[in-house]
């Protein structure tokens, strides 16, 4: 297997480089986002998509990612960088292969996608991602109206959201629709944003026709219901709750 093994802090030195000028990878690519189909399966992609993803060597390639995604996988609760662990294989090859090839815009995280050239790594990393408990503690939405934007966000979500995403977030691997159960508040409004507003480019047509009428406030309650939803025998255990002292 291929040494994937990085110095972060030049690759942390690229990806400030690129954030001057996203669009360079998709130049360097030679794709033009106008030919890019959702369903369009090809190339690295659909050569990762093949390969058996081997957990323990999925263990090795992890390494470079949990620099910013943290060893378990649990990303910041701050909505920096998303929470990872169970998530789809489909998921995580297609989006890093999409990074890759320039069809998604992500400076910071393009240097180190770019590393990993053999689809195989990509099939191993998913794997290994895959099999990781969801942190129960991620970011959550926060403000005093919390109990009634949740409402509200359930409601939304199971007029339009349930069908592709599931009653308890779990996506839906064939499809490509991510697991959001245990995801991080401020990573789902920030991206259902910029679906709606046109800045994710390799989103889903169908799921950008269904956010594009929804207003700030509504995304806001959507995100927070989303953030609230956890993944029967999916979930990291609790942390064992201190024990009181003797009496």
């Amino acid at each position: 297997m291929k040494n994937v093994v990085l110095s972060i802090t030049l690759a942390l030195t690229a990806a400030a480089a690129l954030a001057a000028d996203p669009r360079q990878a998709p130049k360097a690519a030679g794709i033009e986002s106008k030919d890019y189909q959702w369903a369009k399966m090809e190339g690295e992609l659909k050569e990762a998509l093949a390969k058996k993803g081997d957990v323990k060597r999925g263990l090795d390639t992890y390494e470079i990612c949990g620099a910013c995604h943290l060893p378990n996988g649990a990303g910041r609760p701050d909505g920096t960088f998303p929470q990872l662990a169970g998530q789809h294989t489909t998921v995580l090859i297609k989006q890093m292969a999409d990074i890759r090839m320039g069809l998604r815009d992500n400076p910071t995280m393009y240097p180190f996608a770019k590393e990993m050239t053999d689809p195989q790594d990509l099939a191993d990393t998913s794997a290994y991602i895959q099999g990781l408990c969801i942190p129960v503690d991620h970011g959550v939405y926060e403000g005093k109206d919390a109990k009634e934007m949740v409402a509200k966000g359930k409601d939304l979500y199971e007029k339009q959201c349930l069908e592709c995403h599931g009653k308890n977030g779990e996506g839906n691997k064939e499809k490509f629709y991510p697991v959001i159960a245990g995801q991080h508040y401020k990573y789902l409004l920030r991206q259902m944003t910029e679906i709606r507003d046109g800045h994710r480019r390799n989103a889903n047509p169908d799921m950008v026709k269904v956010i594009k009428p929804y207003t700030n406030d509504q995304l806001v309650a959507i995100s927070a219901y989303q953030a609230s939803l956890a993944m029967p025998g999916a979930m990291c255990k609790p942390k064992a709750a201190a024990k009181g002292k003797k009496k």
